[in-house]
């Protein structure tokens, strides 16, 4: 017979208690996230569809929601809900706020709540750093990286990448916010970061100093329009999708996370499929390259467009609610589902 069914007890984690969870843990992190886009790959997961909650009254604003699926020894369901709210950084808070629900996976019943935008950027880095290890196997690696857009997101991944033995003779940094990129720049410096750093004044003095280069802005339609910028060959690591004409990836090697759900909501590689009318552009996903089946030409630029995958939150949530439950420090709300008898 099996065991009967229950009904888990809810908690609430704090941003506070997931920072604590994931600090120093990078490379677990990106080994973890390494194995959801294998368990992703082999079919294990379910990863429908991103739902965006645009606001006429609001139009740079967005709140959107990745439902999500994944087995293996993870086995959890969820949603992350993540808004981003441009505007905020005026009043000095941060653009993105976020939480993730995890489910379980026998009786549906929610579980936790855990404050998210940490989760979210943690996913982010640890899959850029990923995509940069497995990227520039079989070529140089990169001894100068540039910062296009200098928030949360590119502080997260710098951590990542230093985490995990990358060291750099140059760090290049451009925002169209002087204040942000010096910002960016002094936490580089406290941080102890090697090599000398720079702030550019143009997009294309960037780009042409740099062999690695991090795009995490908010842009809303591609503006970096030139390809002969990237002449060089760079590897880039286009984590916000939307800074890149078509015609730059027309001469790229395409890595993506997730071709079907990369190829929406006007992302780059979106827009190159509306421009050439197929998918001929796109060599493979991270998974492929990873597992063989790809191999990363290194005669041209490489571009990896990683849409963000809603399994990925799940499996760092479910990291976080595990070590935060081995701590014993689980906020448990008591009582929160009320009604547990069918009939009252």
């Amino acid at each position: 017979m099996p065991e009967p069914l229950t009904v888990p007890p809810f908690a609430v984690i704090s941003g506070a208690q997931v920072q604590h969870a994931l600090q120093g843990c990078e490379r677990q992190i990106v080994e973890l996230v390494e194995a959801t886009y294998r368990l992703h790959g082999a079919g294990d997961s379910v990863n429908p569809p991103s739902y965006f909650l645009r606001f006429p009254d609001r139009p740079t604003s967005r709140i959107i929601a990745l439902p999500a699926s994944i087995g293996g020894q993870v086995r959890v369901d969820g949603l992350k809900w993540i808004s981003s709210f441009p505007g905020n950084v005026a009043s000095g808070i941060p653009r993105a706020s976020a939480v993730l629900i995890l489910n379980d996976h026998d009786t549906g019943y929610p579980f936790a709540c855990l404050e998210s935008s940490i989760i979210s950027a943690t996913r982010t880095a640890a899959s850029a750093a990923s995509a940069a290890d497995h990227l520039t196997r079989g070529r140089p690696r990169p001894t100068r990286v540039g910062f296009f857009g200098t928030g949360l997101i590119a502080r997260y991944i710098h951590t990542f990448l230093a985490a995990t033995g990358w060291s750099f003779d140059e760090i290049g940094v451009h925002d169209l916010s002087a204040e942000s990129a010096a910002g960016f720049r002094g936490r580089l410096e406290q941080s102890g970061a090697a090599g000398r750093i720079t702030v550019h004044d143009s997009a294309e003095q960037l780009i042409r100093s740099s062999d690695l280069l991090v795009f995490a802005t908010i842009a809303g339609k591609p503006h970096v329009t030139d390809p002969s910028w990237f002449g060089h060959h760079p590897l880039v690591l286009h984590v916000s999708l939307r800074d890149l004409a078509p015609e730059i990836l027309l001469v790229s090697t395409n890595i993506v996370d997730d071709v079907e759900h990369c190829l929406k909501a006007d992302t780059s590689p979106h827009l190159a499929e509306q421009l050439t009318g197929n998918r001929d552009f796109l060599d493979g996903t991270l998974d492929d390259v990873m597992s063989g089946r790809v191999t990363v030409r290194t005669d041209r630029p490489v571009v990896f467009s990683p849409f963000g995958l809603g399994v990925l939150d799940l499996a760092v949530g479910k990291y976080v609610h595990d070590e935060v439950t081995r701590s014993g420090e689980l906020h448990v709300i008591d009582d929160f589902f009320h009604e547990r008898r069918r009939y009252g």
